[in-house]
């Protein structure tokens, strides 16, 4: 048998890898799960109601998509504003089309940036539905940013 390569790994307790979920049902004892039999899936976020002048960024449609459908949207759609939405990752690319929006307009355009956090929850379901296990629900918080891109009022 061969010796442990270090005296500090070799005494510490190893712990399988799992995921530990905190009980539904408020009481203190956390719940450990193997994540080979559990299956998470992502419920879409929560979303504000949808006007014609908002954009939902994400990260699979193109960049020069997004931002010919904004400019499209402040030239021939009649809108003075429009608002820009991006969560988690899409965060940066909610700033960079909302940049070369103005870039783009000579600096005739304007910003204003909110930032916010949205609750996003997740479905943490068994692998095998024979098995005793139970679905279990998971939240957590993400960023999103709300970027208003308009014409100032002439004054």
């Amino acid at each position: 048998m061969a010796e442990p390569r270090s005296l500090i790994s070799a005494s510490i307790p190893q712990t399988p890898p799992g995921i530990i979920m905190p009980p539904a049902d408020g009481s203190g004892t956390a719940v450990m799960m193997d994540p080979i039999e559990y299956t998470l899936r992502k419920r879409l976020p929560r979303k504000l109601p949808k006007r014609r002048n908002d954009v939902y960024v994400n990260m699979k449609t193109d960049f020069r998509a997004q931002l010919a459908r904004c400019q499209k949207l402040l030239e021939g759609g009649g809108h003075g504003e429009i608002c820009v939405h991006g969560l988690g990752l899409a965060i940066n690319r909610a700033i960079n089309i909302a940049l070369q929006l103005q870039a783009s307009s000579q600096g005739a355009l304007q910003l204003a940036a909110n930032t916010s956090t949205v609750e996003l929850v997740d479905d943490i379901e068994p692998e095998d539905p024979d098995e005793a296990g139970e679905p279990m629900v998971r939240s957590r918080n993400n960023s999103a940013i709300h970027i208003k891109v308009f014409y100032p009022d002439p004054q």
